[in-house]
């Protein structure tokens, strides 16, 4: 009867899922029927410097090909240059490679039949809206299983799930964007967390930071995770604990850097060092010579002005207002969170019961064993301490005073 429920319970959300997937991609495809898109870069379809990266012709059926490259706007166009193309110029450094990598993939293997009536760069299109798709769905069953798991509530882990489908950055996750890939490799990375899977967790968070930049920040988890397991190891003094829980979080964070590092090295090789003739190289952007050669920090900084406070100019006060609904209800949410949990935030989830206050006090603090009162223990659980305090709080610093406001309206 359980496994019964449980298979029910996934087809409600594949269902919702799927449903809502429909409804977005059809104003997507109304849209561009009967509007005219304010990006006019789908018209830019330049030949790779590489000659031999793709092959232009005209295609079978031109007419579905140009409704399909309609899709290829704003982010959309770099990723499917990169799928295309690679790597060409220092900008398309700001897109990481997982994403693009999928969809050349796709393309040239499930839909190659497709390449002769569509053209190839339709074709990477099509794949591009055909994974998001599928994304979504399973990131939407992912989300919904660590909702359960957190909230203990299957009606509000599938409230949960349906306001995340029906988000106000729901375009992003439909369009040719790498959002709904991370939001699955997230979701999926915290729910082999919640089971203890600590190294399948790092290598999921491992993949999402070869997606997206901020992928790096999920090693947070393990961090956490790791002090909670140090604490508890000094306070029984087993030094035997304490040294493996160290030696496993080093390790288990070098995972989670790992691609991301790694994608920095490659930029830095393909265009600081240029070999000549098996001679010495030479340095040939700015950014090649300091000290910590930081290649996304630069093209993030140079090409979008990404910066601390920089996004704060009175010219974009449409854009804050445009945003203040989301950016209201994380505030709202965080200021009800500390004010139920006041306890619980003033000692970050790490000690629960020293040296704190007595006057300040959990409102739904309940009766806890005397296991759960030790060091880095609650009965709360974990993962709620570490989403809501460090999401939250390094979250919201780092979107007010870096990010714009289309990715505070996605995140």
């Amino acid at each position: 009867m359980e496994s019964r429920g449980k298979a029910s319970d996934v087809r409600e959300v594949i269902t919702f899922a799927v449903l809502t997937r429909v409804f977005v991609f059809g104003l997507m495809v109304l849209w561009r029927v009967l509007g005219h898109p304010y990006d006019t870069s789908a018209l830019l379809n330049l030949p790779c410097l590489d000659p031999t990266s793709s092959t232009y012709f005209t295609p079978i059926l031109p007419e579905l090909s140009k409704m399909l490259e309609k899709f290829i706007v704003w982010d959309a166009v770099y990723y499917i240059r990169i799928a295309e193309c690679g790597y060409e110029y220092e900008q398309t450094f700001a897109f990481l490679p997982v994403f693009p990598l999928c969809i050349r993939f796709i393309s040239r293997t499930v839909f190659y039949r497709l390449i002769p009536y569509l053209g190839y760069r339709a074709t990477l299109s099509l794949a591009g809206l055909i994974l998001n798709f599928n994304f979504f769905i399973i990131s939407a069953l992912f989300f919904y299983k660590v909702s359960d798991i957190v909230l203990k509530d299957k009606r509000q882990a599938y409230l949960s799930m349906a306001l995340f489908c029906l988000n106000p950055a729901s375009i992003f996750y439909a369009s040719i964007y790498s959002e709904s890939l991370f939001s699955l490799l997230t979701f999926a990375g915290l729910l082999a967390y919640l089971h203890g899977a600590r190294w399948r967790a790092s290598c999921l968070f491992a993949i999402s930071g070869g997606v997206r930049s901020n992928g790096v920040v999920h090693g947070g988890f393990l961090v956490f995770n790791a002090i909670q397991e140090l604490l508890k190891a000094f306070y029984l003094r087993n030094w035997k604990v304490a040294v493996h829980t160290l030696y496993s979080a080093i390790i288990q964070t070098t995972i989670v850097l790992g691609p991301f590092v790694a994608f920095q090295t490659f930029g830095y090789m393909k265009l600081c060092w240029r070999e000549e003739s098996h001679m010495e190289g030479n340095y040939a952007r700015p950014w090649c010579s300091n000290r910590l050669p930081y290649l996304y920090g630069y093209v993030q900084s140079h090409y979008w002005n990404v910066g601390f406070l920089r996004y704060f100019e009175a010219k974009q006060l449409p854009n804050f207002l445009l945003a203040s609904p989301i950016l209201s209800l994380a505030v709202a949410s965080f200021i009800s969170y500390v004010h139920h949990r006041p306890r619980f935030c003033l000692t970050l989830g790490l000690w629960i019961h020293q040296p704190v206050p007595e006057r300040v006090v959990d409102k739904d603090e309940q009766f806890e064993s005397d296991e759960s009162r030790l060091p880095g223990m609650s009965s709360k659980g974990r993962l709620t301490g570490i989403i809501r305090h460090i999401g939250y709080c390094l979250a919201a610093a780092i979107t007010v005073e870096n990010l714009t406001v289309s990715i505070i309206n996605r995140y």
